[in-house]
């Protein structure tokens, strides 16, 4: 199949590092003018850097900007009032036993985790309604419906994501503009690698650290391994193109097998 992006506009939050920053990279490879996004604006101008450096063609700017926040939506709305494709990809993650989690931490993540994807997809679906074309993907977690023992309050907020996303979708039935939610699995990010190393220490080599990781905590996986991060961006990519014209309110699986279910 043959992806061609040319002549769209994608936004992709959260997009300086990890899954974000790979998704990021294959849109502008499929000819889509991307902008990616973080808080940081020295890091949003290296990841430019970085991203041009290792495809010259590619069209890529950057936004620095707190998205979690009303007023860094309004700073990404002002730079760019509309898009075609947004990818709502910013979320943030730590384990901590449930009974710890204060009010404030569960805030923290709600805004980080949902409400940034609320209040970018309220504000550009309406340009993409009348326009009778857009995209828009809600970046959700096998622990939206697998809760992790872990980290419940980062499950629960995955899950207020497929919810958010059907709802969307609904909103815009009829309209040419898909919207879906999708649930990636243990996800080979730097992040990720972090997180494995500080539940199991740094004595084992990568290789056994990450089987010992599947094995205990994600044991139903069928690939038996972490997923890379382009396998993610390759069903965005998928989902932000005319191939993907019927595929609209879904949450689609990009597990590794890992949600024993038949459907989410």
């Amino acid at each position: 199949m043959q992806i061609d992006l040319t002549g769209r506009t994608a936004f992709v939050s959260g997009s300086t590092q990890g899954i974000g920053r790979v998704i990021a990279a294959r849109l502008a490879a499929a000819g889509a003018a991307t902008v990616i996004n973080g808080r940081a604006a020295d890091r949003v101008d290296a990841v430019i850097g970085e991203l041009r450096a290792g495809d010259p063609q590619a069209r890529i700017d950057g936004i620095a900007a707190d998205v979690s926040t009303p007023e860094g939506a309004a700073a990404v709305f002002a730079a760019l009032p509309a898009v075609d494709i947004l990818v709502n990809n910013l979320g943030i993650y730590a384990p901590r036993p449930l009974l710890e989690i204060d009010d404030e931490t569960w805030q923290s993540f709600w805004n980080a985790n949902v409400m940034s994807g609320i209040r970018l997809a309220r504000h550009y679906l309406p340009g993409m309604r009348d326009r009778g074309w857009g995209r828009v993907q809600f970046m959700a977690s096998d622990s939206a419906v697998v809760i992790p023992e872990e980290m419940v309050h980062y499950g629960v907020t995955k899950t207020a994501l497929l919810g958010v996303s059907r709802g969307f979708a609904k909103a815009m039935a009829g309209t040419g503009v898909t919207v879906n939610a999708v649930i990636a699995g243990p996800t080979r990010t730097e992040g990720v690698e972090e997180f494995v190393r500080g539940l199991l220490g740094d004595e084992l080599p990568w290789k056994r650290a990450e089987a010992e990781f599947m094995s205990r905590l994600r044991p139903t996986s069928l690939i038996k391994r972490l997923i890379y991060p382009e396998e993610i961006a390759n069903m965005v990519v998928y989902l932000s193109s005319d191939l993907a014209s019927a595929t609209t309110g879904g949450a689609l699986r990009v597990d590794g097998g890992y949600v024993d279910h038949i459907l989410p």
